[in-house]
């Protein structure tokens, strides 16, 4: 079956220019043109991948971001016209998975396209995985704590479980990058950090003092020694 892509930007002739672009590589393609149509059709058509952009009518595409990610793990790519570091950080904060800044290729939005569905179906690594109350299940991208189970976004999961398949080792922000994000940031490696943030709100009972993702101040992160 042909992975269905929503793509949501108020922006007509963009969207006929992607939809089409996407279409003869082979994806089905929905369109959205404001904030509350998108909530509707991922509802309605459960997409395999969001394309959204950041200026939206009605609801912009954080808080379109922040209601999807309250029931589904979707891959997110964002839009966005703006290149400072601080919106981008916002949107991955709220739980996207990459971001295309405009103008952008039509090529360069397939690109990253193909490399988030890529992550999001690879199973790499172990079965099963337990450390203390947390346990990773890499087949079916599931993580429990305390047996309650977890929502976490493809990137936070890859994150999770590239840490967790070698625990003790330390991983610097860059190798993260290459491992859970696949493609250069330019030495964006904050988008690490908020990955990180986002993904010890989710499996630490502590985010502040964690005992699983740990920092290595200088370094980068690893994930505890003490397996349960």
């Amino acid at each position: 079956m042909r992975p269905t892509i929503l793509v949501v930007d108020d922006d007509k002739k963009l969207v006929e220019l992607v939809k089409l672009y996407l279409e003869r590589a082979g994806y089905l393609v929905k369109v959205a043109t404001d904030g509350q149509e998108a909530l509707d059709a991922a509802t309605s058509f459960r997409p395999d991948l969001m394309v959204l952009d950041l200026m939206l009518p009605e609801l912009d595409g954080l808080e379109v971001c922040r209601r999807v990610r309250e029931s589904s793990d979707v891959p997110i790519v964002m839009l966005t016209a703006k290149s400072t570091e601080r919106e981008k950080i916002e949107g991955l904060n709220l739980g996207a998975d990459d971001y295309v800044t405009k103008p952008f290729s039509p090529g360069e939005l397939l690109a990253r396209i193909r490399a988030v569905l890529r992550r999001a179906g690879e199973k790499d690594g172990p079965e099963l995985v337990s450390f203390g109350g947390l346990e990773i299940d890499f087949p079916q991208h599931r993580v429990t704590v305390s047996g309650r189970e977890v929502d976490l976004t493809p990137t936070e999961f890859r994150l999770l479980a590239a840490m967790a398949s070698e625990p003790g080792r330390v991983f610097s922000r860059a190798r993260l990058i290459h491992v859970a994000l696949g493609y250069d940031f330019g030495g964006f490696e904050r988008t690490i950090d908020a990955h990180i943030k986002n993904l010890r709100r989710k499996i630490e009972s502590d985010p502040r003092d964690p005992k699983y993702v740990v920092t290595v101040f200088g370094v980068g992160y690893r994930f505890a020694l003490e397996e349960g």
